[in-house]
């Protein structure tokens, strides 16, 4: 039987470890000489009160959150830490290349240019790995 951690870092910790894996640890690991309490609430928020929340899997998540960052266009370095989560938590590279051309239709081609140059170098980074 699997003990659910009951703190809100310690669910954050775990979900960032599932999803993210070492790109999300070097995140938290960058912010320690800068802003550790925000590498905190980074944890506890979005990983350990959205991310664990029931009702969407963690492939849904990370479509929502491609897209969002894509169509945001000003995100670029965590918009490929969450290409390389989605392919983690079962997206494929197919699936992913879509999400971002869907983004050409909302948030304009220069977005779905920019997220599709990021998919690529994510990829690019896998195959080298």
């Amino acid at each position: 039987m699997t003990v659910q951690p009951q703190t809100r870092l310690e669910r954050g910790t775990q979900a960032l470890a599932q999803i993210d894996g070492e790109a999300g640890e070097a995140v938290i690991g960058s912010l320690a000489d800068i802003a550790p309490d925000f590498a905190t609430l980074l944890l506890e928020f979005p990983f350990g009160d959205i991310y664990t929340r029931p009702g969407l899997d963690l492939r849904a998540r990370e479509i929502a959150t491609i897209a969002a960052l894509a169509a945001l266009g000003t995100a670029q370095p965590q918009l490929k830490v969450h290409i390389a989560a989605g392919l983690n938590v079962g997206l494929t590279r197919d699936e992913i290349v879509e999400i971002l051309m869907q983004m050409a239709v909302y948030a304009g081609f220069p977005a779905a240019l920019n997220g599709l140059f990021a998919a690529k170098e994510v990829f690019a980074q896998r195959d080298a790995a």
